[in-house]
């Protein structure tokens, strides 16, 4: 078995490592539910890539991640159920049926695409589907923020929605007055011993979830930034202290955050200079 650009050659690959008499021990024993939590572990690393601009990484993650499907589908055709060539006509067929403007007839393409349109094809495949209402097709395995935008998005496209930030703003001052309310009361017990608690501190992120949907802001985006940015400046607290021969463990609380001040400071700068404007001095 030798590489190869040819797709076939790695939909061979899975049936030789899933063959039950001379496959790999460890193929042979996974199903759809094992396989499922690293074909979401390979998404995030796809995106991971892209954030970071690593081309180079990026290619070996797409790779992963279509291993993914050739490995289910790999799985189904194994259940007769379909195979992988049978999900690259699904999806060849989907995007040609939802772009009549680039490959319908010569009327359609000169109609271009009308607003709105898009919704319009998705909703006439669902004509005879079984009900289930207009939140039924958001997956429920998605990340709760991402999927708390997509759920929103599903209603305000039938009008249930704030027409503007303002009032969003308003209900999330609302949801942190009822959290501190909750959190307050005598009797509360902290974590998962107070539903009460948790339930209005999911209520807070879910109207979050809803301010950087009126932003046209990607929450998990704007986290993994966030979370980037911590990093960064918690490593230069721990390399100053280091330089003092000293640790956050061997610290307080005043002295790092003198340091996290100075971290955030130094970022500015470079900012500031990397965008033109007058350096400020040291």
């Amino acid at each position: 078995m030798k590489p190869s650009k040819d797709i076939s050659r790695l939909v061979e690959i899975m049936a030789a490592l899933r063959d039950p008499d001379t496959g790999c021990p460890w193929d042979q024993q996974q199903t759809f539910e094992t396989i499922a939590p690293y074909t979401i572990e390979e998404a995030y690393e796809v995106a991971d890539a892209i954030a970071r601009g690593d081309l180079p990484h990026l290619k070996d993650e797409l790779g992963d991640l279509l291993l993914q499907v050739v490995y289910h589908a790999r799985m189904a055709e194994e259940q007769h159920a379909f195979a992988f060539g049978d999900v690259v006509e699904a999806v060849t067929s989907k995007m040609i049926r939802r772009h009549p403007h680039v490959f319908g007839t010569e009327e359609q393409r000169a109609a271009g695409a009308a607003p709105g349109f898009w919704d319009k094809v998705k909703a006439a495949e669902k004509t005879g589907a079984e009900p289930g209402g207009i939140l039924a097709d958001v997956p429920i395995a998605l990340p709760a923020l991402t999927r708390a935008i997509k759920l929103q998005n599903k209603a305000a496209k039938v009008g249930f929605d704030w027409p503007s930030l303002a009032p969003v703003f308003a209900k999330l001052e609302e949801e942190i007055g009822e959290l501190r309310s909750e959190i307050e009361k005598p009797e509360a017990k902290p974590g998962a011993d107070n539903p009460a608690v948790a339930e209005e501190f999911g209520d807070l992120l879910f109207v979050v979830a809803n301010v950087a949907r009126h932003l046209k802001i990607d929450p998990e985006t704007a986290l993994r930034a966030a979370n980037d940015k911590f990093v960064r400046r918690f490593r230069y607290i721990e390399k100053q202290l280091g330089e003092r021969g000293s640790s956050p463990a061997q610290s307080n609380l005043a002295e790092m955050d003198a340091l996290w001040d100075e971290a955030k400071a130094k970022e500015k700068l470079r900012r500031s200079g990397a965008s033109g404007l007058p350096r400020q001095a040291d």
